[in-house]
């Protein structure tokens, strides 16, 4: 059973969702993850994610669409 906290953003503006999340990556302890939920694939995330913290986290697809896509994103530890 993951004890991951959930990021929902759906509801969020947009402009917001990059902002939440990755003040949630920031805060992880490594080892650590969160499970984000999108109601899209985020797969532009993942590129800013490589290019910011490239071999710094990790990136599963827990649930890839047609409504909802979930995304567990970790920090190497």
């Amino acid at each position: 059973m993951s004890t991951d906290k959930e990021l929902d953003v759906r509801q969020e503006i947009p402009m917001r969702r990059h902002q939440l999340i990755f003040e949630n990556y920031e805060a992880l302890g490594p080892g650590e993850g969160f499970i984000l939920i999108n109601d899209h694939d985020p797969k532009p995330l993942y590129y800013q994610f490589d290019a910011e913290h490239n071999g710094e986290f990790t990136w599963e697809y827990l649930e890839e669409g047609p409504v909802d896509w979930r995304v567990r994103i970790g920090k190497v530890g």
